[in-house]
């Protein structure tokens, strides 16, 4: 389905964009929506822009990006396939610093897909691509035992998972994983932001 809204001209301009905000963690743990593109929060635009350069060295070209609209479908914006039009509206949920109950990360993980998945039914999940944002810390946790423990039926249509690795002498480098859930596998990418967050590189490690 085609969707008309707000985007960046390309990944390299949404990358400098939201440059401030990467910086400063905690905008993107309590930050504002952006109401002059779509409602998105600046989680959600890394998030997003995460997943389409990892879809693009996949493919050898940038054709991945994505659109913001508002409330039309949903606030959190929508993958866009530029060659073949094919669109993912995306669903967002966060996994925050603050971890009252002393939980590891896995199951915390585990939870916001849970969550997620019980909110609504399948007309209120089909074709969405569910986006988890891990702004966790560190904390290492294995994308396969994920992929083997999610909540089942999967009414998304894909899973992802994403968060900070580490910051190595100014390079912002994140990991990026999806969940090939009827394989019990995570596919793994890491995305290394160069330092001047005017160039990034791709490297599947699993």
């Amino acid at each position: 389905m085609k969707h008309a809204g707000k985007r960046f001209k390309t990944l390299a301009i949404a990358l400098k964009e939201i440059e401030q905000f990467v910086r400063n963690g905690e905008h993107l743990q309590t930050g504002k929506t952006f109401a002059n593109f779509g409602g998105m929060r600046s989680r959600e635009i890394l998030a997003n822009w995460l997943i389409s350069v990892v879809f693009n060295d996949r493919v050898g070209a940038e054709r991945l990006t994505f659109i913001a609209i508002g409330e039309e479908i949903g606030g959190d914006g929508v993958l866009c396939d530029t060659e073949t039009n094919e669109t993912w509206p995306t669903e967002h949920v966060m996994v925050p610093r603050q971890n009252p109950e002393g939980l590891d990360l896995e199951t915390r993980i585990l939870g916001a897909v849970a969550a997620k998945q019980t909110k609504g039914d399948a007309a209120y999940a089909e074709g969405k691509t569910l986006i988890v944002f891990v702004n966790a810390g560190g904390e290492e946790w294995l994308p396969n035992r994920v992929a083997k423990a999610v909540t089942r039926p999967i009414i998304f249509g894909a899973i992802w998972i994403v968060g900070l690795q580490t910051v190595d002498d100014g390079a912002y480098v994140y990991n990026v994983v999806e969940l090939d859930e009827a394989e019990g596998v995570g596919h793994v990418w890491r995305v290394r932001i160069a330092s001047g967050f005017d160039g990034w590189t791709v490297e599947q490690v699993q």
